[in-house]
């Protein structure tokens, strides 16, 4: 009997997790349909989770119409999406809702949900930097979010009860801003990065996965990042490739072309722990010192280019 007792005790603690990745359109109602049956995939695999993008509910045709298309969280879309939890008992990122806002004619909060197996919102995290980019010179899009979502004033940590970890939350352009991440291993020790998204085709081919590695490596946790893939629109078209990286800053499961889609990878707490254990950063950083940098000037004029490119 003690001899199960302990063997039991040495099983790790581990939860399997779904990342998704979808085309969404301005139809609510068809985008809905696709988060149901990738919903219905995850579950049917055994999953304890699922993460959908960013935009998951839809993506409009211009500000106006992303506006126009908004509901509050009290509506009834929201209402289907928690319904659908419950319906299944998983646990659902929904990254990046289009939220209304009372008393607001011109502005959205951009809002990642957390909703538990019950269908219960347990985090709301509304996004804190906002994605004002002009990238025309690289033929790439011209973005303004700030002009029609206002941004969040609040980090969102959720405690994830069957395995008592913590779950950091953010959306898509916060990825960029590593003190963001840091600020939620540091204070809340988390566990696991859910990085719900839209890049552009043109941003996600250059950064969307060193960016994402980067995170997982330097904080030493899961990073799981949604994603929206393909042409949305005539003017809107996302790079994909959602995937989930571990805390030594490897791929572990990522969506093929194909959307819509689910990958699948088990999240070991245990390694979690052993890759802090073994490489413990965070006791070695020195934030009293981090600040005003001395800077003594450039570098010699009488060095040779041997000795500056030692120096640099």
């Amino acid at each position: 009997t003690w001899a199960l007792f302990y063997k039991r005790m040495e099983v790790k603690r581990r939860a399997w997790m779904a990342v998704a990745q979808m085309t969404a359109t301005r139809d609510r109602e068809a985008n809905f349909g696709i988060c149901s049956s990738l919903v219905q995939m995850a579950k049917e695999r055994n999953c304890d989770m699922i993460c959908l993008p960013e935009a998951c509910d839809y993506i409009g045709d211009s500000s106006t119409d992303s506006f126009e298309l908004a509901e509050p969280l009290t509506g009834p879309l929201m209402s289907r999406y928690r319904d659908l939890a419950r319906q299944h008992k998983i646990w659902m990122s929904l990254g990046g809702i289009h939220e209304k806002i009372e008393g607001s004619e011109t502005q959205i909060y951009n809002t990642h949900v957390l909703l538990d197996d019950s269908g219960e919102i347990r985090g709301l995290y509304r996004k804190i930097h906002m994605f004002d980019i002009d990238l025309s010179s690289t033929g790439g899009p011209v973005l303004k979010e700030s002009s029609s979502t206002r941004k969040g004033q609040e980090m969102t940590a959720v405690n994830w009860p069957p395995w008592n970890k913590t779950i950091a939350l953010s959306v898509c352009y916060d990825l960029r801003f590593p003190e963001l991440y840091l600020s939620y291993r540091q204070h809340t020790g988390s566990h696991l990065a859910l990085v719900p998204a839209a890049f552009t085709a043109a941003t996600g081919k250059a950064h969307w996965e060193p960016l994402l590695r980067a995170r997982a490596i330097e904080n030493q946790m899961y990073v799981v990042a949604a994603a929206q893939s393909g042409r949305h629109n005539a003017k809107r078209e996302s790079h994909g490739n959602a995937m989930i990286i571990d805390p030594w800053g490897r791929v572990v499961a990522c969506c093929s072309d194909k959307s819509p889609s689910i990958a699948i990878a088990e999240i070991d707490f245990d390694y979690i722990d052993e890759v802090r254990r073994g490489m413990p950063v965070f006791e070695h950083r020195q934030p009293e010192i981090y600040g005003p940098v001395t800077y003594t000037g450039k570098l010699s004029t009488t060095l040779d280019d041997k000795e500056k490119s030692e120096a640099v």
